[in-house]
């Protein structure tokens, strides 16, 4: 089955709804072979208690964005993905405006994908670092 960017994004869109990703108001904008970009408005919504983005936010784009972009590889009817392990470095803060979250494919395996997070500004300024795996698993049949 051959890539279609419009398809996915309005996949995402849809996976979105009713969920953390709306709440935080992370909409998915671009997607190519092997990438996944979301933005994220920064806005007291997603502040910790000194105005700057918080930490956890940062990380739910990133994992946001991260296992959607591993649906990019599976056929969501018969499989499923399911982060495993995600980490960050946070090395820039920020207090308004918005983030974007571009996921890169490191290792796409059968059952793993490994994925890079970069997380930054209008400017394209490094924010957060993150790296996120995700596991592959088979739909328990009905």
């Amino acid at each position: 089955m051959a890539f279609d960017k419009n398809t996915m994004l309005e996949n995402c869109k849809k996976w979105c709804e009713n969920t953390l990703m709306q709440t935080l108001e992370i909409e998915f904008i671009d997607a190519g072979e092997g990438f996944l970009k979301a933005q994220m408005p920064v806005n007291p919504r997603v502040h910790q208690p000194m105005g700057l983005l918080h930490g956890g936010a940062s990380v739910a784009l990133a994992e946001s964005v991260g296992s959607a972009a591993s649906l990019m590889f599976i056929n969501p009817e018969t499989h499923e993905v399911r982060g495993i392990e995600i980490s960050a470095n946070h090395v820039k803060s920020k207090r308004a405006g918005m983030v974007y979250g571009t996921a890169k494919i490191i290792h796409k395996g059968r059952m793993v994908h490994l994925w890079e997070i970069r997380i930054t500004d209008e400017n394209d300024m490094l924010i957060s670092l993150c790296k996120i795996t995700n596991i592959v698993l088979e739909r328990a049949k009905k």
